[in-house]
């Protein structure tokens, strides 16, 4: 069954030249015009990623972004013709998965595309990954602390993949970046410290102890607090 693809995209010219281009392609496409009409699709008809435009009539982009995210973990690629470091974040803040600004090659669209399906492709081979009392089943991408369930969008879950991969090591901002959005962010964004900050309110919603760790000037370790770093 082909994989479907949601578009918001108030620009007709734009909508249908992304449209014909992901239908060549083989996915299944559909393409609404505005943001209530996107969170409607997404309810009814469950896409498997949105193309999401930030400036959209009525509700813009980011706010649909944000409902999305309250209770849906579909990746989600915006588009914008913005192009400030400021407002790529404000979109990956949002909840939004990756971003890419107009006017873009089809090609580089397409791959982005790619690369987010192939993340929230069931893993096989791998076995669940475990620290302390978290525990990770790659397979169905889901995570517990203990016996509580925690529920993480596509690029969390990539992040706290990553972590889990890796525990004891100290990964820097760089290296989160290169692992988890696959390239590299102006210096100056917040980005990693944005999603470390939304994986530790999950994790620690019922009081638990912190086990992803800042380490000053360096970047990230997982680690039980007090422990040595290896």
């Amino acid at each position: 069954m082909s994989q479907r693809i949601l578009v918001i995209e108030d620009d007709a010219p734009i909508a249908d030249f992304i449209h014909r281009g992901l239908a060549y392609e083989g996915y299944a496409v559909e393409v609404v015009a505005d943001g209530e009409a996107g969170l409607a699709a997404v309810r009814d008809r469950p896409p498997d990623l949105v193309v999401l435009d930030v400036m959209l009539p009525g509700l813009d982009g980011f706010a649909v972004c944000q409902r999305l995210r309250a209770g849906n973990a579909v990746p989600i690629l915006m588009l914008t013709a913005r192009d400030a470091v400021s407002d790529r974040v404000t979109g990956l803040d949002s909840g939004a998965d990756d971003y890419l600004t107009k006017p873009f090659a089809f090609e580089e669209l397409l791959a982005r595309i790619r690369a987010l399906l192939r993340r929230t492709r069931p893993t096989t081979g791998e076995p669940p990954l475990r620290f302390a009392d978290l525990a990770m089943d790659l397979a169905a991408r889901q995570v517990w602390r203990g016996s509580r369930p925690v529920e993480f969008t596509a690029r969390e879950f990539d992040l706290l993949a990553l972590f889990m991969r890796h525990p004891g090591q100290v990964l820097t901002r760089d290296v989160i970046y290169q692992a988890v959005w696959g390239f590299d962010f102006d210096g100056e964004s917040n980005l990693v410290e944005v999603y470390v900050r939304y994986l530790r309110h999950k994790l620690e919603a019922e009081g638990e102890p912190r086990l992803i760790q800042t380490v000053r000037g360096v970047g990230y370790v997982l680690r039980v607090a007090g422990s040595a770093t290896t």
